[in-house]
């Protein structure tokens, strides 16, 4: 009987979803590339819409009466800094030190929390106003550009506390590990959409 014959008849036999050439963790980031390539093809789509819409205010308001500068730069200033408190909890995971990956991904989900109040209170303060996604051309693919984006922070923010209760009952397991490295990748990649939306979106608007 040969040696991998021996193995599979053992009983510590590998599980089928960890067989293959490659480890499980190039597996995974590979994977998750590919998910966030999807990802950026999506917003791909939507910018183009916009590009496409932006002139088309059907007589009402435009993005230069509607978008408030500072409120956006707070907006923009939580997000970025959600970020880089993110790659110091991304560090303390890879260190294997628990209370400071507790900190600094406790500061990642309060800065998202914040930034995600400010994008709902903008929303509001637009309704109110009657510049709803019908309203418009331009507003309909205002909100569906900035609401996908904001859906996706909101979804970030679920995953982060999976996370960290998977670290709170896992510790820092090598699944527990490539699952923060992934996060780490879906977070990092939201703030550089984000860049294209407050530069193409809010400043476009104000040029």
């Amino acid at each position: 009987m040969s040696a991998a014959e021996q193995v599979l008849a053992s009983g510590d036999a590998v599980p089928l979803s960890l067989r293959g050439p490659a480890p499980t963790r190039v597996v995974a980031g590979y994977g998750f590339w590919l998910f966030l390539l999807s990802d950026i093809i999506i917003f791909a789509a939507l910018f183009a819409a916009y590009a496409v819409l932006s002139g088309e205010t059907a007589g009402g308001p435009t993005g230069e009466t509607l978008f408030d500068k500072g409120h956006v730069l707070i907006e923009t200033a939580c997000l970025l800094a959600s970020s880089v408190t993110c790659g110091f909890g991304s560090l303390a995971v890879q260190s294997g030190n628990r209370n400071s990956t507790y900190f600094w991904m406790a500061i990642t989900f309060i800065l998202g929390v914040t930034f995600l109040s400010l994008e709902v209170s903008e929303f509001s303060h637009m309704l109110e106003l009657g510049a709803g996604p019908s309203r418009s051309a331009f507003l309909s693919g205002f909100f569906a550009l900035v609401g996908t984006h904001g859906l996706h922070v909101t979804l970030g923010l679920c995953w982060l506390i999976v996370m960290l209760l998977q670290v709170a009952t896992l510790g820092f397991q090598p699944m527990v590990s490539r699952r923060f490295f992934c996060f780490g990748l879906f977070w990092h990649a939201l703030d550089i959409v984000w860049i294209g939306v407050f530069t193409i979106v809010y400043l476009g608007a104000h040029l």
